[in-house]
């Protein structure tokens, strides 16, 4: 069944952006090591760009219930496409600089948060509740393919032909987002209640009281910030336990990740009809209960075989998990407040990720490489734990 021509252009735009953000994987980090010698400049680029993220993204959640949620999405990938087509001149031109990258770099999160809080927000509008599984799956699948097989190995071919070259490439993507976003017909604005706005910091309240007052959607936001803990102590440190402990080469590496990738495409190809068959409860405490196995055989073995399998395992889950919470939040959250409890999930998304990669980095320099991969995996036990608890009395039904 056809989900109509606005999906179609949302799923488009959504795949060009994708495209840009796996050209930027590889590329923005190798700009970084041309530009300065020195590690503190270079992990400070991802340090910076995460810290405003995580600074922005609540008053973000507001301007997206605010404004046209179209809007926000073409003007936030237009600006993106302009501000890496003037990095990339100045760069091309050797004017190129440590300080013009993290500019960039850090607006260029600040537009990401926005658009994709505004995509997700969308969505609902788009499809009918039948399709939303499907819908969330379609795109779940079309992001791995463009940033985990497509863009990061030719972001890594275009930079070894010229620097500039895969960031006017990452620049012309965000633009042809941009332009099959501002292709979609009709109006995305949320409709608020008449009178006065309210102040910025009193409508963050309102979308973060409104969250808390709600059982099932508070849970599920507590398991996904434990869940990217769990995520992130083993992945955090995934570089050194392949090289050191699987014994892989750089080639090799790369070869791992990718081949991991290939569960979370099985996994956006049965998300839908699994859903139907067990229903969201099921689904969502079952994938945290497989992404703990994934990662206790992982702790278990020294096997790049049995690792790779494993890992692909855990994409497996990934998806299961995040397009099973995503259908649920979408189906849940009045459109009025969806930008503002978007953004308090990722919140918990952001704030889990460094509280993860800290853990992730003790737990190796103290217990060994393999640790991380142990705590992770009762880290989501305790997940799944808390899903099925959170589930109870939820009536929603899985033949709808």
């Amino acid at each position: 069944m056809s989900m109509g021509r606005n999906y179609r252009k949302l799923w488009a735009g959504n795949a060009a952006s994708n495209f840009g953000d796996g050209v930027s994987f590889v590329a923005i980090p190798l700009l970084a090591t041309a530009l300065t010698n020195d590690p503190i400049a270079v992990a400070g680029l991802t340090a910076v760009y995460s810290a405003a993220r995580f600074v922005t993204v609540l008053p973000i959640g507001v301007f997206v219930d605010r404004l046209d949620r179209r809007t926000l999405l073409w003007v936030a990938n237009l600006i993106r496409s302009l501000l890496l087509v003037a990095l990339a001149l100045l760069i091309a031109g050797g004017s190129g600089s440590v300080m013009a990258l993290y500019v960039v770099y850090t607006l260029i999160g600040l537009l990401e948060t926005a658009a994709d809080n505004s995509a997700l927000s969308i969505l609902p509008s788009l499809v009918g509740g039948k399709e939303l599984d499907k819908a969330n799956s379609q795109i779940s699948a079309t992001q791995l393919i463009a940033d985990e097989f497509v863009g990061p190995p030719l972001g890594g071919l275009l930079f070894a032909t010229a620097m500039a070259l895969p960031i006017a490439v990452m620049g012309s993507a965000y633009a042809a987002a941009g332009l099959f976003f501002l292709a979609m017909k009709g109006n995305f604005q949320a409709t608020r209640p008449r009178g006065p706005s309210a102040s910025l910091r009193r409508e963050v309240v309102d979308g973060a009281s409104w969250l808390a007052r709600h059982r099932l959607l508070r849970s599920l936001a507590v398991v996904s910030g434990l869940a990217s803990i769990a995520y992130m102590m083993p992945f955090s440190i995934l570089v050194l336990f392949a090289t050191e402990t699987l014994g892989l080469n750089s080639a090799e590496y790369g070869v791992l990740l990718a081949a991991s990738a290939i569960g979370g495409l099985l996994g956006s190809m049965i998300v839908a009809s699994l859903r139907r068959k067990i229903g969201y409860a099921a689904l969502t405490t079952g994938s945290l209960v497989l992404g703990s196995v994934s990662l206790f055989a992982t702790f278990l073995t020294d096997s790049p075989l049995v690792a790779g399998l494993a890992l692909a395992v855990y994409i497996l889950h990934a998806v299961l998990f995040n397009v099973s919470v995503s259908s649920v939040r979408q189906r849940l959250v009045p459109d009025v407040l969806r930008g503002r409890v978007n953004s308090v999930l990722k919140l918990f998304g952001l704030a889990g990720l460094a509280i993860g990669a800290g853990l992730g980095g003790m737990f190796a320099t103290v217990f060994g490489l393999a640790v991380p991969f142990l705590a992770g995996s009762l880290l989501f036990i305790v997940c799944a734990l808390l899903s099925w608890q959170s589930f109870r009395g939820w009536t929603y039904s899985p033949a709808s």
